[in-house]
């Protein structure tokens, strides 16, 4: 019997999967605790239609972490900081201080976890900070760090 899953099962199938199951494990265990349901050309029509809108979902979320990373490269941050002798900060700029100079500055909005420093920023200076959007998509942000 063909079944779909609706929930994962250890060594049967995962959600969303149309598999070819025993009759008597498909009537007698899967379809009375709702883990799978029969195999009609409804189910496998509106499997198919799911598929296709996550897909398209996919596509429009990476054009907008193109059109982010083409943005980025455009704008530089400027980050004031308060620093001692020898222009050393007093602590550090963070991914989330730079998330938000973003927003603020150019209404960019990247989240803090989104953003990868290879190491802190801890003194004045211009740095080139990169942002992981997603999709496989990077852009670079270029953070100038000035006394404030």
């Amino acid at each position: 019997m063909k079944v779909v899953f609706n929930q994962d099962v250890r060594g049967q199938g995962k959600k969303g999967e149309i598999k070819e199951v025993s009759d008597g494990y498909a009537r007698n265990y899967l379809l009375p605790r709702k883990l799978a349901s029969e195999a009609t050309a409804d189910a496998i029509n509106a499997i198919k239609l799911k598929e296709k809108a996550k897909a398209a979902q996919a596509a429009k979320e990476k054009a907008v972490a193109q059109e982010y990373a083409e943005r980025l490269e455009a704008v530089q941050v400027t980050i004031r900081a308060k620093a001692g002798n020898g222009g050393k900060l007093f602590g550090a700029v963070t991914s989330e201080a730079i998330s938000k100079a973003l927003k603020e500055q150019f209404d960019m909005d990247i989240e803090k976890n989104k953003i990868v420093q290879s190491e802190p920023i801890k003194s004045y200076g211009s740095y080139t900070v990169k942002a992981k959007l997603g999709y496989e998509v990077s852009g670079n942000i270029s953070v100038l760090v000035v006394e404030g």
